[in-house]
């Protein structure tokens, strides 16, 4: 991606899950000439079960180069974990996780900025 040089915009969003799973789920999908900055992750386990969120970027359009951020990170019954450090996604990245658990009692909420140069 080119750095932008025209107007474009800004814009303050969210994304959730109800329930993660234990499969790769992509939380926000990147798109061309988009930056996404990430404020903040919160994982709230709601089933009275000790769970263990995971999370990655996927750098590649084609699903074949991930970054893990976050491995295993264990998770009490009825508790919560922020993940605050920004991460930037540019182009198609996505942010995905999952649920290294057996259950799907975790949600999930992300706090990011959208900004649109096309």
């Amino acid at each position: 991606m080119a750095i932008p040089s025209g107007s474009g915009t800004e814009v303050l969003k969210r994304a959730s899950i109800n329930n993660m799973t234990n499969s790769w789920t992509p939380v926000i999908t990147g798109v061309a000439n988009h930056i996404y900055t990430v404020i903040s992750v919160i994982f709230c386990e709601q089933g009275n079960a000790t769970e263990s969120p995971s999370m990655r970027v996927d750098v590649s359009a084609a699903g074949s180069n991930q970054i893990q951020i976050l491995e295993a990170t264990p998770l009490a019954p009825y508790s919560t974990f922020v993940f605050s450090d920004r991460i930037v996604l540019t182009g198609t990245d996505k942010l995905e996780v999952k649920n290294e658990g057996s259950t799907s009692s975790i949600d999930v909420w992300v706090s990011y900025i959208d900004q649109d140069w096309t």
